[in-house]
């Protein structure tokens, strides 16, 4: 079985859509932004305050090119990670890629308050959320599959997945 991995916007429930197929299809789940701070000793938010978002996708890139050499594993990458064609082109070739998909308003009420979102420290998170979301919804749209996440739970939406995964040739 190809790697299943996970992409889309933070807060449209990557990491607890993740834990789902994890207990579904008895795979580990490998979380990259989890890799990431175990491995530099620091979170999220102090590589982006510390090195700044270049350096942080750096890192990110060789972290999902390390990850994805893994086989039958679902991998969990952060909302940016689709921004750079060469990690686009590492995840399809060694997995399906699935983007979880939520509207700008449904995304603010699951990151409201997060302080571990850097993205969103801003006066006005859901104008950011919009922006971003407009500015990388080609990129989200590049996933063999794009699953809608509003209104449903974790695992409702692992079996949508699992269900598109045994319906398409991908």
């Amino acid at each position: 079985m190809k790697n299943i991995v996970l992409t889309g916007f933070m807060g449209t429930g990557k990491t607890a859509v993740g834990k789902e197929l994890s207990i579904r299809l008895d795979l580990k789940l490998i979380d990259i932004d989890t890799e990431i701070e175990i491995s530099r000793k620091m979170s999220i938010a102090e590589i982006f305050k510390k090195h700044g978002e270049q350096k942080f996708r750096e890192i990110e890139t060789e972290m999902i090119k390390k990850i994805s050499q893994n086989r039958n594993v679902i991998i969990s990458t952060g909302g940016g990670a689709v921004l750079k064609h060469e990690n686009m082109d590492i995840l399809k070739a060694h997995g399906i890629v699935v983007c979880l998909m939520a509207s700008p308003e449904t995304i603010l009420k699951r990151t409201e308050g997060n302080a571990a979102r850097p993205l969103l420290q801003g006066k006005d998170p859901l104008g950011t959320i919009q922006d971003l979301l407009n500015f990388r919804k080609p990129f989200y749209e590049n996933a063999d599959i794009v699953v809608d996440t509003e209104d449903k739970t974790p695992l409702r939406i692992a079996e949508e997945i699992l269900n598109k995964i045994r319906d398409s040739e991908v």
